[in-house]
């Protein structure tokens, strides 16, 4: 066999390898994009400055959500936050820790589709639509001014938040490790293949940053290997309106939501953007 047929042979192969790898991030992406945690993070999850209620909604087609609202003692109407997860990420830990992380706030945690007690697959397109109709019901509720409410998102979760946050009136925006875009992550890990053509879930944040007029508070990882900061940068140099940037010390993008310094930032900033007089 000469030259010319063994080249051809091996870029047969590869072709066939690349055509194969392609495929597969195609037909797995569910799973590459979403890791559908089940088992409850606390058991018997509680705030100690909140009244604590499980319960269960349904999302527009039906599907049974099953989460956490949490009231403080005292009559209302209060300001009121929505807390979007990340990938991983079951959610009863912040009816645990919203007595320090919202104090004096009512608090909506729903666990996605497939999470926790929640029925149905993830999707980008389901996560969005119910995190919109979370947020109307939270308006709606005897606790809760409605003027007065804002939008949490930890890592996967901050692309629902700066989704949500586009279309609803939120007072504020957190976003805990946020990216640019799923798809720019993805290109960046699977450079060889035409990720763009494939990904159906792209969270692409960076397409709304600018239209969001709501003050947004950015909090980084000291040590990220799941979100680079570049990712991170992309976004903020977007953004309509950044309140702050800023980075929790000691901090990685598995840890930083449970520890001090980042729930003591959150309670601050959201506690000085609801005593601002409503728009």
């Amino acid at each position: 066999m000469d030259n010319s047929k063994k080249l051809a042979g091996v870029a047969g192969v590869a072709s066939m390898l690349w055509l194969a790898m392609t495929a597969a991030v195609a037909a797995n992406q569910r799973r590459l994009v979403f890791n559908p945690t089940v088992k409850r993070e606390v058991e018997r999850p509680a705030s100690s400055g909140h009244r604590t209620r499980p319960i269960v909604l349904r999302s527009k087609d039906g599907t049974r959500l099953s989460g956490w609202l949490m009231t403080p003692a005292a009559l209302g109407p209060h300001p009121a936050v929505v807390y979007f997860g990340g990938r991983s990420e079951e959610v009863s830990w912040v009816a645990r820790d919203a007595g320090k992380l919202f104090p004096g706030m009512a608090v909506l945690a729903v666990n996605y589709r497939g999470y926790g007690d929640s029925h149905g697959d993830p999707a980008e397109h389901h996560m969005v639509e119910d995190g919109r109709m979370l947020y109307d019901w939270l308006g709606q509720h005897h606790h809760v001014d409605p003027r007065r409410i804002a939008v949490v998102g930890r890592s996967l979760g901050s692309g629902v938040a700066v989704q949500v946050a586009l279309e609803r009136d939120a007072r504020a925006i957190v976003l805990i490790t946020p990216y640019d875009s799923l798809l720019a992550i993805a290109k960046r890990r699977f450079r060889a293949l035409p990720i763009e053509y494939v990904l159906r879930h792209r969270f692409e944040s960076v397409k709304y940053a600018a239209a969001l007029m709501a003050p947004t508070y950015v909090l980084r990882a000291a040590s990220d290997d799941i979100v680079p900061h570049s990712h991170t940068d992309q976004l903020v140099a977007r953004l309509g309106r950044l309140h702050a940037d800023e980075t929790v010390p000691d901090s990685d993008h598995m840890n930083i939501p449970y520890l001090d310094g980042t729930q003591t930032r959150i309670a601050n900033f959201l506690s000085q953007q609801f005593l601002r007089p409503p728009a």
